[in-house]
């Protein structure tokens, strides 16, 4: 009975490349509406609009440094000091032969001068100044335009909105700016052996990390993150928790009860809401990775242990919620890096072992985080690397090369 249901399982979800796999998701993943937002919160969002210079910028000649504007032809050896021209105040008299005038750093150039020289390089007595080396025109002076031009593409749509975008969008005088919505993602563990953190376990249960762990993870992928909690192994409530996190959000994602047993119930609740398109991959760890559409909406059942969990997570669902916010790289940096011992490899799965990847002797070098078991989460802490370890005999060799999914920062020597 249960080898009849396993091969009935197999038959009607095919082995799918991850390749072919992750294109499907992609190919269903809309691109979100468009809102405005105030420039002064919009980091950490991806435009949605092409920005473009309404102005020069600087819009006048200014100075780069504190010191005197002068006329660089002049050959005066002590001219009249005029006054002080300040940052964000009119430019003043205008600075003829025998003139100068103290100059303070983006102040906008008098009329007539055509440089500043520093302080440093003066000497100033009895309201008059001597300029003590040669001087050309242009001196220590940012002209107009030399920033921005007029109509000149400041920002392409689809750029993610960091610190120094948040400071040109400033800079154009533009108080609000378009930018994709951030999809809303619904978060539900299942099963009947999960209590909350903080709660004493019984005897057969675990702690839910599943559900912390992939909120965090949407949220670093620049989504909401709603909590729709913990349904133990009950088709019924299930089915109204799946239900209620439809309405809720653009993306649901579960934990667990993808597999084969008769308690899990994902797959077959997802066949009945909407469309499953496929249910398993040649993948390790996350076999029983499962993407279903309902309506726009898009479900990932992915599997309960919790390595496997956040690795289809980054292979699969953070893309897809990059996508969604109208981001042109969706996908992490993939770099080739050397392994520095022997790795084991399957013969029918694709495989994403964690590692830590530094620089050593100028290249990329990997080392695994140990114990690759899809159930040992402590390997995921602390790796900045997914190994791409294709199916094969045998293993991978030390002093190989292996592709690597960059997903933390590369420590330097």
């Amino acid at each position: 009975m249960v080898h009849a249901a396993l091969e009935a399982y197999e038959r009607r979800y095919g082995l799918l490349p991850v390749a072919a796999a992750a294109a499907i998701v992609l190919d269903h993943t809309p691109t979100l509406d468009v809102e405005r937002v105030e420039t002064i919160a919009s980091d950490g969002r991806t435009l949605a609009e092409t920005v473009r210079s309404p102005e020069q910028m600087p819009p006048f000649p200014a100075s780069t440094v504190d010191g005197y504007a002068v006329v660089a032809a002049d050959t005066a050896e002590w001219r009249e000091l005029l006054g002080d021209v300040l940052a964000g105040q009119p430019s003043g008299a205008a600075v003829g032969p025998g003139r100068a005038a103290r100059i303070m750093t983006g102040a906008s150039l008098p009329p007539g001068a055509d440089a500043v020289v520093m302080f440093e390089d003066t000497e100033e007595r009895d309201g008059r100044v001597r300029i003590k080396r040669s001087v050309k025109s242009g001196d220590n002076l940012r002209p107009p335009g030399i920033d921005l031009e007029v109509g000149q593409i400041v920002l392409e749509a689809g750029t993610p909105v960091g610190a120094a975008e948040v400071g040109l969008l400033a800079t154009l005088g533009l108080p609000t700016v378009a930018v994709y919505r951030r999809p809303r993602v619904a978060v539900l563990s299942t099963g009947d052996e999960l209590v909350e953190p903080g709660q004493p376990l019984h005897p057969g249960a675990i702690r839910d990390s599943n559900r912390y762990a992939l909120m965090a993870a949407a949220r670093e992928a620049g989504a909401e993150a709603i909590s729709m909690g913990m349904a133990r192994d009950d088709e019924a409530l299930q089915r109204e928790r799946l239900r209620a996190a439809f309405d809720a959000a653009d993306v649901v994602i579960t934990s667990g009860g993808v597999s084969v047993g008769s308690r899990d119930l994902i797959k077959p609740l997802l066949e009945e809401l909407g469309t499953v398109h496929f249910g398993r991959i040649a993948l390790r760890p996350g076999k029983p990775l499962t993407f279903a559409t309902v309506g726009a909406k898009l479900a990932f059942g992915l599997p309960g242990n919790p390595v496997s969990a956040l690795v289809t997570f980054e292979v699969f669902v953070r893309p897809a919620l990059l996508k969604m916010q109208g981001r042109r790289r969706i996908h992490r940096a993939r770099v080739e890096v050397t392994v520095e011992h022997a790795l084991a490899r399957t013969t029918d799965r694709t495989e994403y072992q964690r590692a830590v990847v530094r620089w050593q002797d100028g290249q990329l070098v990997a080392r695994s985080t140990g114990s690759q078991i899809s159930s040992r989460l402590i390997s995921m802490s602390g790796a900045n690397a997914l190994l791409e370890i294709l199916p094969g005999e045998g293993q991978v060799l030390a002093g190989s090369r292996v592709p690597a999914l960059l997903i933390g920062e590369i420590d330097t020597p």
